[in-house]
């Protein structure tokens, strides 16, 4: 290929302006000088100095594309002159695209037999195969329709050869059919243009379009009878017409392809222009999307490292207060032994009160009987006694002279009455202050009951407090 590429092609300018059209949405292609482009008009202008009688033709380089996307340079353009050559493609462009015109007429006969409604509906709104077959045949398929599925078609082709193109064209056609059949003349041409290439983006629709190719049965037979036909038609309008009628009715059907292939040139370019002004928004949007995500990415880490420093504060507070929990319940454990110790030894010291005060009482009861029965078993202090142990009225019955000794006797008396009656004031007094000793040691049990049972209170709250904020802050990080 390298020593083509020393030679100048005809053709060079028309090469360089399809180059830029030829997938321009491919990131192989896309770039204005890149390897893709660079390679692909190495193609381009080698088969066109090596094949002088055709050279380069509008839309061959979607077909050296695909090439390029499988293999190398030499063995891409390699691949391509077999195509050319042996498959028969360059006899498509040769005479005036005589051989193109035969393999529409050959379409329309098969369409005829396979697909009767729709030629029917194509003769009577005038749409003809060379309309919107043209680039099926020329490029074979790689001009409109998705990669995935031409790829197929390249593998059937040089499997099979070229009459593969015609399984393909009766498939979209008969998968087509009901909304072709619905369309006129304009809708029908503006139909091929855009939903029917459109409609095989899906994988799934390309897979099963392809099944269908494959299971539609055209013998070699039946398309040599039509090209037969073909070339017999062809005959006989060349003997009734005139030579002039001939040759004007070869420029009009010339002037008809070449307005064709400039509208389908101006459509390419206005979807190259679309697809350029849809990749820029894309990457546009791209970019800011990127940028967006840039910075909900940074947001996002800087709340990470946030997130990570109130764990590890949470924490650090979780283990003081765990801590402080384990001191709190350690001093209370304490304080209940105390409190406890205390109550045992107020108990204690209550109980021994109060067997003191019994005692005490008991012995100051025995001790009034004593006094009583010595009373009652003295006249002289019976008569100065009452059975309740108060003094009676003084009687005078004794003689005068013995009124000293009873003086000083009842003085005696008395004396021992009050020193007993300070003693019973005394343990009175005793037994008083016992029972506010252990009234006041109650009042005491009392209040260390309270703050035994706050204590505890306190400590549950504070524990469970502390146990529900960590929950919580927990929760909100999970969140």
């Amino acid at each position: 290929m390298s020593c083509f590429m020393r030679h100048e092609s005809p053709q060079d300018s028309a090469i360089t302006r399809d180059i830029n059209r030829t997938f321009p949405a491919h990131d192989y292609f896309k770039d204005t000088g890149g390897d893709g482009q660079d390679s692909l008009y190495k193609i381009c202008k080698a088969y066109s100095v090596y094949d002088e009688e055709i050279g380069y033709c509008q839309g061959q380089s979607f077909l050296a594309a695909v090439l390029l996307l499988h293999m190398p340079e030499e063995q891409a353009f390699s691949v391509l002159v077999k195509i050319m050559f042996d498959y028969g493609l360059r006899d498509l462009f040769k005479q005036n695209f005589e051989d193109l015109h035969c393999k529409f007429f050959q379409l329309e006969r098969l369409m005829q037999e396979y697909l009767p409604d729709l030629y029917n509906h194509f003769l009577n709104v005038g749409l003809e195969a060379h309309m919107y077959a043209s680039q099926w045949f020329l490029t074979l398929f790689t001009a409109k329709f998705p990669l995935y599925m031409v790829f197929h078609i390249i593998d059937l082709l040089l499997c099979e050869g070229i009459s593969v193109i015609f399984n393909v064209a009766l498939a979209l056609l008969k998968t087509s059919k009901d909304d072709l059949i619905q369309t006129d003349f304009e809708g029908a041409l503006k139909f091929f243009r855009v939903p029917v290439p459109k409609r095989y983006r899906s994988e799934e629709n390309a897979k099963k379009l392809m099944e269908l190719a494959c299971g539609m049965k055209i013998s070699q037979k039946k398309l040599k009878k039509f090209e037969k036909e073909y070339h017999t038609l062809r005959e006989q309008q060349e003997q009734q017409e005139a030579p002039i009628d001939r040759y004007e009715r070869e420029n009009r059907r010339l002037q008809e392809a070449n307005m064709r292939l400039e509208q389908e040139n101006d459509d390419l370019a206005h979807e190259l222009v679309s697809s350029k002004i849809a990749l820029r928004k894309d990457l546009d949007n791209a970019e800011e999307k990127a940028d967006a995500l840039n910075k909900e990415l940074l947001l996002t880490k800087q709340k990470l490292v946030d997130s990570e420093d109130e764990k590890r504060r949470l924490e650090e507070e979780s283990a003081q207060l765990k801590e402080m929990c384990r001191r709190e319940l350690d001093k209370s454990e304490s304080e209940i032994k105390k409190n406890g110790s205390i109550i045992g030894e107020y108990k204690q010291i209550c109980s021994q009160l109060s067997e003191r005060l019994e005692k005490q009482q008991t012995a100051n009861r025995g001790e009034l009987e004593k006094i009583r029965f010595k009373v009652e078993g003295c006249e002289k202090c019976s008569s100065l006694f009452n059975k309740e142990g108060r003094v009676r009225a003084p009687v005078s019955t004794a003689p005068a002279g013995g009124s000293e000794e009873q003086d000083e006797e009842k003085e005696g008396l008395k004396s021992q009455l009050r020193e007993m009656e300070l003693e019973l004031a005394q343990t009175k007094l005793q037994l008083v202050e016992a029972e506010c000793k252990i009234q006041d040691l109650e009042h005491h049990l009392g209040l260390a009951l309270n703050e035994v049972q706050a204590a505890k209170k306190t400590w549950f709250n504070r524990t469970l407090s502390s146990i529900k904020t960590v929950t919580g802050n927990q929760g909100k990080e999970t969140t």
